[in-house]
């Protein structure tokens, strides 16, 4: 008889933009995972409110912990692909640990990915067709504030792989998560 492979949580942290959304799909697809991206989080406060009223952080807490809740209680052989966009500092060091919680509460690998990419392919992923109809960032001004003031956390993980995406694609990238994790 087969035993089943434990259940997992990958996490995957990058820029906006440096394909996290795209390789999530590919690694859940393959292992047969949920994907929960930053978006499906962070959407309905986008929706509702402007990043500097209160209600907006607020609300993306309350779904983050209802999800979170809900997938502490999901089937225990069930495994998670989430994307984030976590920076090294202590909100978002804290925001990491409820990865670490839900792994730890289902018995399941944590695998933290890091992506990145060169910051001019970067800016040039983050204005392609279909983002901004998502919701997601494309102000290239934002996002070279972002990477000049902030550091993506990593490190915060027992598996921790870190991929440069510049030229590779997300096809090849996903099969370099998957050869980490072994399958």
């Amino acid at each position: 008889m087969t035993k089943k492979p434990a259940s997992r949580i990958i996490h995957i942290n990058g820029w906006p933009g440096t394909g996290k959304l795209t390789v999530g799909r590919m690694l859940a697809k393959r292992l047969g995972a949920r994907l929960i991206d930053n978006h499906t989080l962070l959407n309905p406060a986008e929706a509702l409110f402007t990043r500097s009223d209160p209600l907006h952080a607020s609300l993306r807490e309350q779904i983050r912990r209802a999800v979170f809740d809900h997938a502490v209680r999901a089937d225990p052989a069930e495994s998670f692909v989430f994307t984030d966009a976590l920076a090294d500092d202590e909100h978002d060091s804290a925001m990491f640990s409820w990865y670490v919680d839900l792994a730890a509460a289902r018995g399941a690998d944590l695998v933290a990915v890091l992506l990145d990419c060169a910051p001019e392919e970067n800016a040039r992923r983050l204005i392609s067709s279909g983002r901004s109809e998502a919701l997601k960032l494309t102000d290239t001004a934002k996002l070279q504030q972002l990477r000049a003031n902030y550091k993506l956390l990593s490190g915060l993980a027992e598996h921790t792989v870190e991929i440069d995406t510049t030229d590779l694609s997300p096809e090849r990238t996903a099969a370099r998560i998957l050869a980490h994790i072994g399958v």
